[in-house]
């Protein structure tokens, strides 16, 4: 699979088009969404195996997905949290909470990247 650059694409869920932030470099992954008080439609994180709330402002959805691009698993996490890594994730993805599940988003969906 093709490494990302940091950068906007879109990620595809059942057929359900989702706008993306892709952070690949260190710098980018490590600001996520960090200072933010919202989050129009998915971040991407990747390379990741897992993440953390401390900081953020909102609860979010994370799902932990491999290295095909499958969902692992989709937890909410509270600000101020740490997150379990997964030890097959390679890419996480966040949004708002709540918003996985109206994208169909659950453990064994695979999603698609468009960048």
């Amino acid at each position: 699979m093709a490494r990302w650059r940091d950068g906007r694409g879109e990620l595809l869920v059942d057929g359900v088009r989702v706008p993306l932030e892709i952070a690949a470099s260190y710098r980018a992954r490590t600001r996520g969404l960090l200072g933010r008080d919202a989050v129009d439609g998915a971040l991407l994180l990747s390379p990741a195996g897992g993440v953390h709330t401390f900081g953020m402002r909102m609860p979010i959805d994370v799902a932990y997905l491999d290295r095909r691009l499958t969902v692992i698993a989709v937890r909410t996490m509270a600000p101020g949290r740490l997150g379990l890594p997964r030890l097959r994730s390679r890419h996480v993805l966040e949004a708002a909470a709540g918003a996985m599940a109206g994208w169909g988003l659950t453990a064994g969906v695979r999603v698609r990247v468009c960048a």
